[in-house]
């Protein structure tokens, strides 16, 4: 299909116009105009670059993408990454909070989806869009069991704080780095919290809520949107899509 029809095509149904984020979303580098094969990382660095084209990608599709905050010059190793992209006639097509806030294909939504949750509602916002997931079990799950679906669905846990219920019912999740939600969702009724990484303080922020927490590495939390996204663009266009893991281990 043609690039222009697959990039209007993402923008609109992931909404990145509206979504402000903290750099420009959407196709950041235009490369050959026809896109045939797609390849999906969470980050859009050059390991990322390399795998796209032993595959022959026409597109990386990434959750993390190259621009974020002031302009950058094209310089030095930010300049060999982008000199990589055009001298491959690559495209690069990013979708950051607009990723994680989809209801469809988002990463919260996905792992919610995952772990056997029910999505209530949405709570969380970042520049005025809520991103994160109000889910339920609603006949309750143990909280031992839902460490274990995580592995079993998603990746290796870092850390496990086990000091809320023995059972879930109610649980937030926001991938990557959500910690400083814990407080949140706690008011909000949460006794089980899921995201990616911590920090010394919010360890205590919820150990003080008394909550369920699952640090599951933020990484391993942002692989779960790509794939769902891939997925979606290959069953409606046709496209060939491959996902490829290259964790960072954090």
């Amino acid at each position: 299909m043609q690039r222009a029809e697959l990039v209007t095509y993402l923008d609109q149904y992931l909404r990145i116009g509206e979504i402000k984020d903290y750099g420009p979303q959407g196709l950041q580098i235009e490369g050959r105009d026809e896109v045939r094969s797609i390849v999906a990382t969470v980050d859009a660095q050059m390991p990322c670059v390399e795998a796209a084209l032993s595959r022959n990608a026409d597109l990386l599709l990434v959750h993390h993408g190259i621009f974020w905050g002031p302009p950058q010059r094209i310089a030095g190793s930010f300049g060999a990454l982008v000199r990589a992209y055009v001298s491959a006639d690559l495209n690069l097509y990013a979708a950051h909070l607009a990723l994680d806030a989809h209801p469809e294909v988002g990463n919260n939504v996905e792992l919610a989806r995952r772990l056997g949750l029910t999505v209530d509602g949405m709570f969380a916002p970042v520049n005025g869009t809520p991103i994160g997931v109000l889910a339920s079990a609603p006949h309750g799950m143990k909280f031992d069991y839902l460490v274990d679906r995580y592995q079993q669905n998603v990746g290796t846990t870092r850390l496990v704080q086990a000091q809320g219920p023995r059972i879930s019912h109610k649980i937030g999740i926001i991938s990557g780095a959500g910690a400083r939600e814990i407080p949140l969702a706690a008011a909000l009724g949460c006794d089980t919290f899921l995201t990616g990484e911590t920090s010394h303080a919010e360890y205590y922020a919820a150990q003080n809520a008394g909550i369920n927490v699952i640090y599951g590495g933020h990484y391993d939390t942002e692989t779960v949107g790509v794939q769902a996204l891939g997925a979606h663009l290959r069953d409606r266009f046709g496209v060939e899509f491959e996902f490829v893991n290259l964790p960072t281990g954090l």
